[in-house]
């Protein structure tokens, strides 16, 4: 490491880190109604997306760094090592949202890793190894049905066509829109060569943090996630004059699997489960007229893949008797599934000797939302870093809120851990 800076007493400029974020936040913001706040709505691939994407890397080149960009959009800015033959240390996360985000989601990551090489550059620190800030396509799942599409093509668990023919609710692929925004770049998918570890810093966006007053967390894993979209066929009658033997109604079915979901999870059976119908939709969606069909979306998690995969099964068996009950079809397709990630040791160790190192307080804990450092750890050591949210940790609402100490906090721990992983 080259400089005269004493790199332990290093801090990022707080100021400038939140400055960027609430910059980037009015990029897509909208008015919500339920909360009368102000949210982001940056959709994968939509131009409010490219736009917050422009303008992250005009802040990328105007510190230095050198884009490219893989086949998926994924783009990598790099800051040059000493020995640029060297591995990267690679920090980042994602600046795509849901459609009721918050400021912090993602971005934090992103924004976090290029106020690291902000704050090298303004204090004249070389690094041996070169290090790379990333930002990941689509890791939200919100518009193209699966999440981590982005890191999970670039470690090659999806395949990049697979990736490619993904398709929004009008039909749109993942394919037409990177190519209509010119996002399609040089480098390969799988990645071509494994970086010497990744980091990622976050909003814990759950609330065990903020309640034990615990200033940062360190992620020990990501639980399972398992997304499935569910089909249910029946037959549209009239509401008065249809018996009951004689009704074939999807709604009923779909009741009957929602029920059974929170009795799986409040069962205690399998685990720590977790279990969401998030989207429902019913046709013809007519007060006097049975339900024909329904589409829904089921959203499993567990911290144990063992679990996961028993319940999957069970769920599985329970559809097949709600078809015989209901005279329904059941079509089940796995639009994601992932296993639970656990985060080698000695990436837990340095963030936690960083946290220990800045004064600050800090806990073990899991992540229960799923993270593009889960699918990079399939290529290299990977760890992330966690900063407690406020009200009740809430996340994918624009009540979504991480204060600027505990931003700065978070961000800091990153620092000093990559500058540690920058001169192995």
């Amino acid at each position: 490491m080259t400089g005269a800076t004493d790199t332990a007493v290093l801090r990022i400029d707080s100021e400038r880190l939140w400055e960027s974020l609430s910059e980037l936040g009015a990029v897509g913001a909208y008015h919500d109604s339920d909360t009368d706040l102000d949210g982001v709505r940056r959709l994968a691939l939509t131009d409010d997306d490219i736009a917050g994407r422009e303008l992250v890397l005009g802040w990328m080149r105007d510190a230095g760094l050198t884009i490219r960009m893989d086949a998926i959009g994924n783009v990598y800015a790099r800051r040059a090592g000493l020995d640029d033959s060297l591995a990267p240390v690679l920090v980042g996360s994602h600046i795509d949202s849901v459609a009721t985000a918050g400021r912090f989601d993602g971005c934090l990551g992103v924004l976090g890793g290029l106020e690291v090489v902000r704050t090298l550059n303004d204090h004249g620190v070389g690094t041996r190894r070169p290090f790379e800030v990333a930002i990941f396509t689509e890791e939200e799942g919100a518009r193209f049905g699966t999440d981590m599409l982005g890191s999970a093509t670039a470690a090659g668990r999806i395949p990049l066509q697979q990736a490619r023919s993904r398709t929004d609710r009008d039909g749109v692929s993942v394919g037409e829109e990177l190519d209509r925004h010119g996002l399609v770049g040089d480098q390969p998918v799988p990645m071509p060569a494994q970086p010497h570890a990744y980091l990622e810093c976050h909003i814990e966006q759950g609330p065990i943090l903020a309640e034990h007053n615990t200033e940062i967390g360190v992620v020990r894993g990501v639980q399972a996630i398992t997304w499935l979209e569910l089909e249910i066929s029946g037959r549209a009658a009239h509401a008065g004059a249809t018996p009951n033997s004689l009704r074939r109604d999807a709604e009923l079915a779909a009741a009957l699997i929602r029920v059974r979901l929170d009795e799986m999870v409040t069962s205690g059976d399998y685990g720590v489960m977790l279990a969401t119908v998030g989207r429902h939709e019913t046709t013809p969606n007519l007060i006097n007229i049975v339900p024909s069909h329904v589409l829904m979306t089921v959203d499993l998690r567990n911290h144990d893949g063992d679990e996961m995969d028993r319940a999957t099964d069970d769920l599985h068996e329970y559809l097949r008797a709600v078809e015989e009950r209901t005279g329904t079809t059941i079509s089940v397709s796995v639009t994601a599934r992932t296993p639970p990630v656990h985060f080698p040791p000695q990436m837990q160790d340095r963030v936690a000797k960083a946290a220990v190192d800045l004064g600050l307080s800090s806990e073990e804990i899991t992540s229960g939302a799923g993270h593009d450092a889960g699918e990079i750890a399939a290529l290299c050591p990977a760890g992330m870093v966690f900063v407690p949210g406020l009200y009740d940790g809430i996340s994918h609402n624009p009540r979504e809120y991480s204060t600027p100490e505990a931003c700065a906090d978070g961000i800091n721990v990153l620092l000093h851990a990559v500058l540690d992983l920058l001169e192995d």
